[in-house]
């Protein structure tokens, strides 16, 4: 639901808008959204949430920008939104459903009933209090409210998350226990088969973390033991003993194939993996959560994977792992499905812990079109990472980031999560602009030596497979420590480059 550049989500009183950086728009810059021709919000970000609207009713949204902060603005965009009607509430504590949110009863079958009688003009409502519930699945027009007060809680039990199903995990399609909310059904061949899903409130969804992790794992050691467990087949090489029976780990949120999701407002974490991952899916939105997986092993935020148009703007980061990974295949599987990560938003977004924003390493099918700003990543041990192993194939390129500020910027090739036939090709990395960003190192795990090395690191694999086409444009960075600089790097920092060409530092580089 948008024009050229300015989107929205509805609900019967409010509406979210978001829009995409203007090529003009200075450090300077302010934005003013209009309602019917008023002043709703002047505002440096590019999204607003409007409040006390009717419902059924449609709006006149504008937004006009002051590029250079002079106070002359001009048009940039518009749309027609409309409010949706109220809704009927399906309480999960109500009858027929009788849930207790006590902390202690499961209540799978009763929110499942709940969603499964949810339809277009109804929406599912946690109120406030713990619900404990194993895996629960979602269909088309169907809307999840998770109240204030309210947490969604996942059991740490791996056959409460039963049936296996098909997905994929580390760019491998195998057969993994159900996530905890479950969006369609995984086919790399077809196209969405869930559609206008929305998870929303100001409560929380939780999985079972690391207890749920380790009984996973232990679970499926004791499968392949026995011969039940399809995991090994489907890789060559793992990394460790935990490598193949963590693979079928749940995930928080698992979206296969579906379109038009919507995640808001909510807290999300304690997955025993990945949280909000999304396969083969287009047009999924996350704004206003906040993530919290510290401590999990692949407790990754927000993955989007072989997926396209997926936006998502400000939201806070503790994670176990990246707090944002885009992916497309491990070779040689990805490179056959060859599904792509396109036209990917994340901006005001900000991470208290973690590994940052990554690009890799699983990118077979191709990573392009991703648009990064008003982002601080400063607190994480990678900042920004474009990751690859030598014979995984694949490209990333057509990458921008904007007004931001990473621990570090990395670009390379790396020696872990190897397994898998060689594709025959060797990974591509090209055509990335960094603008106005800023390098410094926060991270504050001060005794973790992840990441710690080269503030700008610029690496192909060989002269004949160089990185290039990269330019950083008015590039700031802060020592860790006075004096830290590299002596070649011409007093900018500590800067590596080897098998690049067409680097370029332009603009005012500190």
């Amino acid at each position: 639901m948008a024009d050229a550049t300015l989107r929205y989500m509805a609900t019967h009183d409010s509406l979210t808008v978001w829009w995409d950086r203007p090529d003009d728009a200075g450090a300077k810059r302010r934005y003013r959204v209009m309602v019917n021709g008023e002043m709703e919000r002047e505002t440096s970000v590019t999204h607003c949430t409007i409040r006390g609207l009717q419902p059924s009713q449609t709006y006149r949204v504008a937004v006009r920008l002051d590029a250079d902060g002079s106070g002359r603005f001009h048009g940039l965009a518009s749309v027609e939104a409309r409010t949706t009607a109220v809704k009927r509430v399906l309480d999960v504590t109500q009858p027929p459903y009788y849930a207790v949110g006590d902390g202690h009863k499961l209540n799978t079958a009763a929110i499942q009933q709940a969603l499964d009688d949810c339809g277009a003009d109804s929406v599912v409502v946690i109120p406030a209090g713990t619900f404990l519930t194993g895996a629960l699945r979602m269909h088309s027009h169907t809307e999840l409210v998770v109240s204030k007060g309210a947490t969604l809680q996942g059991t740490t039990d791996p056959a409460d998350y039963e049936p296996y199903i098909r997905s994929r995990f580390e760019g491998i399609e195998m057969d993994c226990l159900s996530s905890l909310i479950n969006i369609g059904e995984l086919d790399h061949d077809g196209p969405a088969n869930v559609t206008d899903v929305t998870i929303r409130g100001e409560g929380a969804i939780l999985s079972g973390g690391r207890e749920l992790m380790r009984n996973v794992i232990e679970r499926e050691k004791q499968r392949i033991r026995d011969g039940r467990s399809t995991a090994p087949a489907a890789v060559g090489r793992p990394d460790g003993d935990d490598t193949v029976p963590g693979r079928v780990r749940p995930r928080l949120i698992n979206m296969s194939n579906a379109s038009r999701v919507t995640i808001a407002g909510l807290t999300l974490g304690q997955s025993a993996s990945w949280n909000v991952h999304m396969i083969y899916s287009d047009h999924i939105v996350t704004h206003g959560c906040t993530f919290r997986s510290k401590g999990v092993f692949n407790g990754d935020g927000w993955d989007p994977d072989s997926s396209t148009d997926c936006t998502v703007f400000d939201c806070t980061f503790e994670t176990g792992d990246d707090a944002i990974a885009i992916k497309s295949g491990k070779n040689p599987e990805g490179n056959v499905i060859n599904r792509p990560s396109r036209n990917i938003r994340i901006f005001d977004c900000r991470a208290e812990f973690g590994f940052g924003i990554t690009l890799g390493s699983e990118m077979s099918g191709g990573i392009a079109n991703v648009r990064i700003w008003d982002c601080d990543m400063s607190r994480t041990s990678f900042g920004l990472e474009i990751k690859a192993t030598r014979k995984r194939g694949g490209y990333v390129r057509d990458v921008r980031a904007y007004d931001s500020t990473f621990s570090h910027i990395q670009l390379h090739g790396v020696p872990y999560n190897d397994d898998g036939e060689d594709s025959g090709q060797v990974p591509v990395f090209e055509d990335m602009l960094f603008d106005d960003v800023r390098i410094e190192d926060r991270f504050p795990a001060s005794g973790d030596a992840r990441g710690k090395g080269r503030d700008i690191e610029v690496c192909g694999f060989d002269a004949e497979h160089p990185a290039h086409d990269i330019e950083f444009r008015g590039l700031k960075i802060t020592p860790t420590q006075p004096g830290e600089v590299d002596p070649d790097a011409n007093g900018m920092g500590n800067i590596r480059l080897r098998f690049a060409q067409g680097i370029r530092f332009t603009g005012d580089c500190e």
